[in-house]
């Protein structure tokens, strides 16, 4: 009788722990918003983060829309995040990096230049810090046809 108590307690425990681990495994959303640097803009998106794909890397892919300076950016960014928590601290810092895919929509101020779209690709390198509870703040700074610096602040809902 013994034993049987133990084993449904334990079962118990299992199951009651269980959820709680893989809750913390989970892909997260986030949305973000900030300003950038040539172009400077202000902007606006969307992130989803993956669980650790390997110990503390995981994957960012984000879309960006900036508004401002005569021209509408969309950015896709497939980044990837090296998460290095600081102990007894509810903070994590971040660094990493990804490729960019950039659609720039311009209107010039002057007629006789008109306007366009060019597509292009780019790099971004990244710093952040995360709280535990979601907020987080980064800075990216950008290569080839990124913007050269973006500073935000994002929440990823838990």
């Amino acid at each position: 009788m013994r034993q049987r108590t133990v084993r449904i307690l334990a079962l118990a425990l299992g199951v009651g722990l269980g959820p709680a681990t893989v809750a913390s495994a989970q892909p997260h959303v986030g949305v973000r918003a900030g300003i950038s640097g040539d172009p400077t803009q202000f902007y606006f998106g969307g992130d989803f983060e993956t669980p650790p794909v390997v110990d503390h890397l995981t994957f960012r892919p984000n879309v960006e829309v900036g508004v401002g300076d005569h021209e509408t950016l969309t950015a896709l960014d497939l980044e990837f995040a090296y998460h290095v928590p600081i102990a007894r601290h509810p903070w994590t810092v971040y660094v990493g990096g990804g490729p960019a895919a950039n659609w720039a929509t311009y209107r010039s101020g002057n007629p006789r230049v008109g306007s366009g779209t060019t597509v292009g690709g780019g790099f971004n390198l990244l710093i952040g810090a995360e709280h535990s509870g979601g907020l987080y703040t980064e800075l990216k700074v950008g290569m080839i046809d990124s913007p050269s610096v973006k500073f935000g602040v994002g929440y990823h809902f838990r």
